[in-house]
């Protein structure tokens, strides 16, 4: 990462003294993910014994895996009467303000798990990687990274199908002093209006536009976000300010799961934020699924105690 990037992020969090902010664990998940998987690290790769192909797990990069009411009705009100913007500009849907100030009051109101600094934040995704003149990867990751970003974290990757057979290796996670943690997120404003100024303006000059360049920044928080019910609302609501999101009636993400989607961007650029329509829970994109997210005692450890309840289905990696 560069000076300018460093910089850039920064500038999403709060003065001097307090932690700095990433681009995904979250800019997008998936850059992220690409970027931990290129990092170097020792690597232990478990095969298969079953009826699968017995190769090993290739090592390549992943392409797309990388989890108050009345001030927002004020929001949906400002922006109902906005209309289109300016020529070449991107448009208010007033359909979308009105589902992100529904996921917003319902995220506002889960509860909030209890988080010492020695635990980890344990996430679990699923998507695809490209192999080279192969095909495609179907793989899911677990990671885990320190709630407080002061010790290493751990990576488990393992191939479900494609060309590659079938595995799972360990990665060990350095300390990313420009990775977000869950102390970070924690230290974000809760004022729709001041954290909307810090994303705007950390978002300059980004992206195909400057809004799209915004709801990815947003995006690549969500995940971590869902543990932090304030945190997750606010930041629904700044989505809501940007124009450029419309709804998708019907999306699905990486895993197959069908809900409601948000969608902005165009062509390879485009991004799909996809909801569970009986509880407009968060389950990823089209191309990074959050099958869950929770906080466990230590790196290789799963919620499997308590079950996983944030999205029915999600199998822990063993």
């Amino acid at each position: 990462m560069n000076h300018a990037e460093r910089e850039e992020l920064a500038a999403l969090l709060p003065s001097p003294g307090d932690p700095v902010l990433f681009p995904e664990r979250l800019a997008r998940m998936e850059a992220r993910l690409r970027r931990e998987t290129a990092e170097p690290g020792p690597v232990r790769l478990r095969r298969d014994t079953g009826a699968g192909t017995g190769r090993p797990v290739r090592h390549r990069r992943y392409t797309a895996i990388a989890l108050g009411l009345a001030t927002a009705a004020a929001v949906v009100a400002a922006l109902l009467t906005a209309g289109a913007g300016p020529a070449g500009q991107p448009s208010t849907d007033p359909e979308a303000v009105r589902l992100l100030d529904r996921i917003a009051a319902v995220a506002a109101v889960r509860d909030a798990p209890e988080v010492r600094d020695g635990q980890y934040v344990f996430t679990l995704t699923q998507g695809t990687r490209q192999v080279v003149d192969e095909g495609r990867d179907t793989v899911r990751r677990a990671d885990w990274q320190a709630v407080d970003g002061r010790r290493h974290g751990l990576a488990r990757i393992t191939v479900l199908s494609g060309p590659s057979g079938t595995g799972t290796y360990d990665m060990r996670l350095g300390a990313d002093p420009d990775g977000v943690t869950y102390r970070e997120l924690q230290a974000l404003p809760t004022g729709t209006d001041a954290l909307y100024d810090r994303i705007w303006s950390a978002t300059r000059g980004q992206g195909p536009t400057h809004e799209e360049a915004g709801l990815e920044r947003i995006g690549s928080l969500l995940p971590t976000a869902a543990l932090l019910p304030e945190v997750n609302a606010v930041l629904y609501r700044v989505a809501a300010r940007i124009p450029g999101v419309e709804v998708v009636d019907h999306a699905e993400d990486a895993a197959g799961r069908a809900g409601i989607g948000l969608a902005f961007g165009g062509g390879r650029d485009r991004d799909v934020w996809v909801f569970r329509e009986a509880d407009l829970r968060y389950l990823g994109t089209a191309e990074a699924a959050l099958l869950d997210v929770a906080v466990v005692d230590e790196a290789g450890g799963t919620p499997a105690a308590r079950g996983s309840t944030f999205v029915p289905g999600a199998v822990p990696v063993r």
